[in-house]
């Protein structure tokens, strides 16, 4: 794994978070396509997902900052990954970042602090839907012990195109 960038905090997100988290994930609605979302948010628009993120419990909400009051280099979920209660002990997983801050390990320390705070919880599998092409974050997720399981071809429109998702799989508990 790459190493920890320096002077680098990771803390569970907060309401006083939520404008710059919706301006980070706007910028990933309005230029790329690895979110499906295609209209901007509002700040009051986000608020249900970031409070569906308690500081514990299965469904997180991580971010990273060099310091406290410094700009938020990126954020790590941990979601319900399908509503239905048999699914309770799956979630689904991403990772954010903001464009100036790929590249320098943000992504793997945020995951690392998420995988490490699952650890305690009751989750049996993560997974991650990856919009193709997206070597980075294959590669971040295969650094964790994701493995691809299917591939949904031409599963998304957007920018005029259609888009496969990749699926990638992780077991967090030795259950079976």
């Amino acid at each position: 794994m790459p190493q920890r960038p320096t002077e680098m905090q990771v803390r569970p997100g907060t309401d006083g978070d939520l404008n710059p988290l919706t301006d980070l994930y706007n910028h990933y609605i309005r230029e790329t396509a690895v979110t499906f979302d295609t209209a901007p948010f509002r700040p009051d628009e986000r608020l249900p997902w970031l409070r569906s993120h308690p500081e514990d419990g299965r469904h997180r909400l991580l971010v990273a900052q060099r310091a406290p009051g410094s700009p938020i280099l990126g954020y790590a979920t941990s979601s319900a990954f399908r509503p239905k209660p048999a699914y309770e002990t799956s979630v689904e997983v991403s990772v954010y970042l903001a464009p100036d801050a790929i590249g320098r390990g943000i992504g793997s320390l945020l995951y690392d602090a998420l995988f490490t705070a699952l650890a305690t919880e009751d989750v049996h599998r993560a997974y991650a839907g990856i919009a193709l092409p997206n070597a980075a974050s294959v590669k971040l997720h295969e650094r964790f012990g994701f493995a691809h399981v299917g591939t949904y071809a031409e599963v998304g429109r957007k920018f005029g195109r259609y888009w496969d998702v990749a699926w990638y799989e992780k077991r967090l508990s030795p259950d079976s």
